[in-house]
C-alpha cells in the first residue's frame, strides 16, 4: 500500500457509494414488492365480501377443510416464488462477487485495474438507474405509445352505447385508403386494452397500421370508460354482438363490401361468438383470430394451476369489485395477477427485479422504445372488465368444448358450435404464437379439430409478438407477407380484397 491517505480516501468514497447503492437497492425492492402485491389488497376485499355469503352455505368442517387446502395452495405458490427468487439472487451475486474481490484487491495492492471506488460508484449508478431512471424512461414513452384518437390519424366513424368505432388512417402519406376495398374491424381484448394493437406507430410497430398502411379500410373498436358508462359495466355477450352488428352495418354501407372481423386474444373469442350467434350473417364473411384462447381448458399451465385450487375458490366473484355507481365490475389488475401467480417462478418480485437489473447492466440504460412501450403497457394500461364478458372467458377456461364442437357458452339462449363457421362459408385465418406464455398452442388451435377449412399461421415468439415484432413491415414475419408458406393476417386480408 504505497499511499495510505489515498487508500483511506478511496475506502471512504467506496463506503459512500455502497451506502447509496444499498439505499437504492432496498427502495427498488420495496417498489417491486408493492407493485406485485397491489392487486392482493384489492382481491382481499372481494374475498372477504364473497366469503361472508359463502360461509353460510358450508358447514364449519367444510370451511375448515377448504381453508386448509387454500393455505396449502398458497404455500406451494409461495415456495415456487421463493425458490426461483433465491436462484436468481444467487446467480447474479455469484457472478459479481469476484468483481468486488478483484476491486478490493487492486485497491489494497495498488494493482492496475478497477479499484474499489470505481466499482462501488458503478454499482451505485446501476442501482439508481434501476430504481429511478428506468421508471422515468418508461413514463416518458407515453406520447409515442398507443392510440392517440384525438390526432388526425384517426377518424370517429360511429359510436354505440358501449363502444367507439374509429377508422385508422395510413401513416404513409403516399398511401390512400381504398374506398371500395374490403374493410376490416379489429376487436381488441378487454383486459389487455386497445393500445397493445398500436404499440409504437412511429417505430412501425402497430398492428392496426399494418393494415391501414396497405390501403385497407381499417377500423378499431374501442371500449368506452367502464368506470363511468353503465352500459359497459353491464355489457353481455349478446350486447357485444348487437353493437358489433351495428358497426358492421355502418362499415359495409360505407365501402360496399362485407366485413372481415379480426379479433386479438380475448377479442378473437368474442368475434367468434358474435359470428356463431348468427347476428352477423350477411355482414361478415371472414374471420381472423390472433393468439385467441378458443378452448382455455387446453392451456395446461393455467388449468393445472386452477386444479390445485379448491373448488370453493374457483369463483369469479373473488375478482369483482364495486364501481363508483354501485355496479359490479371485474378488476383488471386482479385478473392479470392470476397469470402472474400461475407463473410465479418467473413473475415473483425478486425475480423481475434481478431480471430488470441484469437487462439494464447489459444494455447500459440504452432502453429501446419497444421495451419502454411494453413496460408502459404492462404497468399502466390494464383495464377493468364487465362481469358478464369475463364470465364467458371464465367458462371457456373451466369447461371444455364438447366433442361435436359445441362451446361451453350460449348466445341469445342458444348453443353455439364451431362448425357453423364452415356452414356459413366464413373464411377463417387462425394465427397463433409458437412460444405463447399466456395462450397455449392447443388452446388457440381448438377449432381445427372441428373445421377442416381453417387456415393456420404460426408466428415465432410470444403472445404479443404479432402485435409488436411482426407488425413491422421490414420484419422476418411481416404481416403483409407470406413466410414459411403461411399468410400473415394483412396478406390474408389483401388477398380477400382481390376476390371481388
Amino acid at each position: 500500500m504505497e499511499d495510505p491517505l489515498e487508500f483511506g480516501r478511496k475506502m471512504f468514497m467506496a463506503t459512500c457509494h455502497f451506502s447509496n447503492a444499498l439505499s437504492s437497492y432496498y427502495t427498488g425492492l420495496s417498489k417491486y414488492h408493492n407493485d406485485f402485491l397491489d392487486p392482493f389488497w384489492i382481491s382481499m376485499s372481494s374475498f372477504y365480501s364473497t366469503e361472508i355469503e359463502k360461509v353460510k352455505k358450508f358447514s364449519p368442517q367444510e370451511t375448515f377443510n377448504d381453508y386448509i387446502e387454500l393455505l396449502q395452495f398458497n404455500l406451494q405458490v409461495a415456495k415456487r416464488g421463493y425458490d426461483s427468487s433465491m436462484q436468481q439472487m444467487d446467480e447474479y451475486h455469484s457472478r459479481h462477487f469476484p468483481e468486488f474481490l478483484n476491486a478490493l484487491g487492486n485497491t489494497i495492492t495498488g494493482t492496475e485495474g478497477e479499484d474499489i471506488e470505481t466499482y462501488s460508484k458503478r454499482l451505485s449508478v446501476l442501482m439508481n438507474q434501476l430504481t429511478y431512471e428506468y421508471p422515468a424512461m418508461i413514463k416518458a414513452i407515453k406520447p409515442q405509445y398507443g392510440l392517440h384518437l384525438d390526432s388526425p390519424g384517426y377518424k370517429l366513424a360511429m359510436e354505440t352505447e358501449s363502444f367507439y368505432l374509429y377508422q385508422v388512417l395510413p401513416l404513409d402519406p403516399g398511401v390512400e385508403t381504398k374506398q371500395n376495398g374490403k374493410p376490416v374491424i379489429i376487436i381488441p381484448p378487454y383486459v389487455l386494452g386497445a393500445n397493445i394493437l398500436c404499440l409504437l406507430p412511429g417505430e412501425n410497430k402497430s398492428y392496426v397500421h399494418a393494415f391501414a398502411n396497405q390501403g385497407i379500410p381499417t377500423y378499431i373498436r374501442v371500449m368506452k370508460d367502464i368506470h363511468h358508462i353503465e352500459s359497459v359495466q353491464n355489457l353481455t355477450g349478446e350486447a357485444d354482438a348487437l353493437e358489433t352488428r351495428t358497426m358492421c352495418e355502418k362499415v359495409m354501407a360505407a365501402h360496399g363490401r362485407m366485413v372481415t372481423l379480426n379479433g386479438f386474444c380475448q377479442g378473437g373469442y368474442m368475434s367468434t361468438l358474435n359470428i356463431l350467434s348468427g347476428e352477423l350473417d350477411g355482414l361478415v364473411d371472414a374471420l381472423i383470430t390472433c393468439v385467441t384462447p378458443m378452448d382455455g381448458t387446453r392451456s395446461r399451465a393455467l388449468v393445472e394451476y386452477l386444479e390445485h385450487l379448491p373448488d370453493r375458490f374457483r369463483d369469479l366473484g373473488y375478482a369483482v369489485k364495486e364501481g363508483e355507481n354501485g355496479n359490479e365490475i371485474v378488476d383488471g389488475k386482479v385478473m392479470s395477477w392470476v397469470y402472474k401467480l400461475k407463473s410465479m417462478d418467473q413473475e415473483a418480485p425478486l425475480v423481475t427485479f434481478y431480471r430488470d437489473l441484469l437487462m439494464i447492466e447489459k444494455s447500459g440504460m440504452k432502453l429501446s422504445p419497444t421495451a419502454a412501450a411494453l413496460n408502459y403497457w404492462l404497468i399502466y394500461d390494464r383495464t377493468d372488465l364487465p362481469v358478464e364478458i369475463t364470465q364467458l372467458s371464465f367458462k371457456s377456461y373451466t369447461i371444455p368444448v364438447e366433442k361435436d364442437g359445441t362451446l361451453p357458452v350460449t348466445m341469445f339462449g342458444k348453443k353455439v358450435n364451431f362448425k357453423r363457421l364452415k356452414e356459413k362459408n366464413i373464411k377463417f385465418l387462425l394465427c397463433y404464437a409458437g412460444s405463447d406464455e399466456l395462450v397455449d398452442s392447443a388452446a388457440a388451435l381448438a377449432p381445427v379439430d372441428f373445421i377442416d377449412t381453417v387456415e393456420v399461421t404460426k408466428f415465432p415468439k410470444g403472445h404479443g409478438s404479432i402485435a409488436t415484432s411482426w407488425s413491422n413491415p421490414k420484419s422476418e414475419c411481416a404481416l403483409h407477407t407470406v413466410f414459411d408458406g403461411q399468410r400473415g393476417p394483412v396478406r390474408f386480408q389483401m388477398d380477400l380484397d382481390m376476390e371481388k
